[in-house]
Formats: C-alpha cells, sequence, structure tokens
C-alpha cells in the first residue's frame, strides 16, 4: 500500500487528538504528523512530541523557506505541520495521521488530492461547549472565541470525505479504523497494483492463444 495522508479536523474540543492518539496504539502501520506551534507549552507537553514549539520569527522564517505543507492562525497562534515530518513517515512506509484545523485541511486538500479527510463531530453542543469551557487553561474571551469560531467551523463538514460522531470514542475509534482499511484498498492506493495487472493479462492473453480453434 502506498502511504497517504489522513487527516483529522473537528472543532477544538471534538476529539479528533484522542482518536488519533487510540488509533497509533492500535496499528504499526501509522504515524504520528507532529504539528508545529507557536502557542505557550501547557502543563504536562513535551516539545517534539505534543507539538514543535516555535518562537513566531522562527515559524514565520520555516514557512518563507517553504518547510510547511499547511499552516494557519487560530486563536491568535500559528500551527502548521513540517514538511519534513510526513516525509520521514512515507519513508518508513506508514499512513501519516495529521491532526489539523479546517484551513490547514484545505491546503492539503489542493495539494495532496490524494489524501484522507475526516470531520470529527461531537454528539452535542452542550458536550463540545463542557469541553471547551472545561480546560481552564484560558481567559473567558478566549474560550468565547473558540465557542464561536467552532461553529464557523462546523459547517465545512461538507468538504470531508466522511463524519464522525464521537459520542462513543471506542465505536469512533473502530469505524475510522474500518474507513482506513476500505480506503487502502483504492486502485490508486495499491502498491504494485499495475504491473501485476499486466503480467496478469500477458499471462490470460498468452493462455487464450495456446487454445486450439476449429475452423
Amino acid at each position: 500500500m502506498r502511504p497517504f495522508l489522513l487527516v483529522l479536523s473537528s472543532p477544538s474540543g471534538g476529539g479528533k487528538t484522542t482518536i488519533a492518539r487510540s488509533l497509533l496504539q492500535a496499528r504499526d502501520d501509522l504515524g504520528y504528523s507532529v504539528s508545529a506551534t507557536t502557542r505557550p507549552v501547557r502543563d504536562g507537553e513535551r516539545d517534539g512530541v505534543d507539538y514543535h514549539f516555535l518562537a513566531r520569527d522562527e515559524f514565520l522564517r520555516r514557512v518563507e523557506a517553504g518547510d510547511f505543507i499547511e499552516w494557519a492562525t487560530y486563536a491568535g497562534n500559528l500551527y502548521g505541520t513540517l514538511r519534513s515530518e510526513i516525509d520521514a513517515l512515507f519513508s518508513q512506509g506508514r499512513t501519516a495521521v495529521l491532526d489539523v484545523e479546517i484551513e490547514g485541511a484545505r491546503q492539503i486538500r489542493a495539494s495532496f488530492p490524494n489524501s484522507l479527510h475526516l470531520f470529527v463531530l461531537p454528539p452535542s453542543a452542550e458536550v463540545l461547549v463542557d469541553r471547551l469551557a472545561g480546560r481552564n487553561t484560558e481567559s473567558p474571551a478566549i474560550v468565547r472565541e473558540r465557542m464561536t469560531h467552532a461553529a464557523d467551523e462546523l459547517a465545512a463538514v461538507a468538504e470531508y470525505d466522511y463524519a464522525i460522531f464521537n459520542e462513543d470514542l471506542d465505536l469512533a475509534v473502530a469505524e475510522v479504523a474500518a474507513i482506513l482499511d476500505a480506503e487502502a484498498r483504492r486502485v490508486n492506493r495499491q502498491e504494485g497494483l499495475t504491473p501485476f495487472i499486466a503480467r496478469l493479462r500477458r499471462d490470460v492473453i498468452a493462455a487464450a492463444s495456446r487454445i486450439a480453434v476449429s475452423p
């Protein structure tokens, strides 16, 4: 199978990161693309594991250098996917799992038409609001901005290949895994299929030529 990009998006608090981590724990054919950001480090986070934490000037310098396959501004901070992360995973033959926002997903869709895009939906507005307000890591103004932005993001669901309802985490992870397995069998993702078909046709034609046909 040719490795590809699995893009997971959702409003902040929608559960895409949790689903990604569950998939990565269960499968060795996937690898996580660690995003870069200019936002401050939160308690318990590690540079290079949760994010590549960059100063804003460094982030913008790397944008100019073409180091990102996508980047966007969210809640005043910059987020992006480094090309080196994708290259490293593809070189290992693993599909890259990306946890990105709507604008970043649009950039990836334009540059990587073979990518797979899934939108993770919360089961209700109440659940989403509780998740956004329950972090206690941002000011009320930031929380309100995130809620307003989340409402706008929900309008982008139609741009995605699949929508996953994250009411039951185990079920949501199983659904994403099933989609991955099915999508891996797409003709354009099966490595070696073209030469196999060429050999198969040649052998069938050769077999047909050996059949004696009465005049």
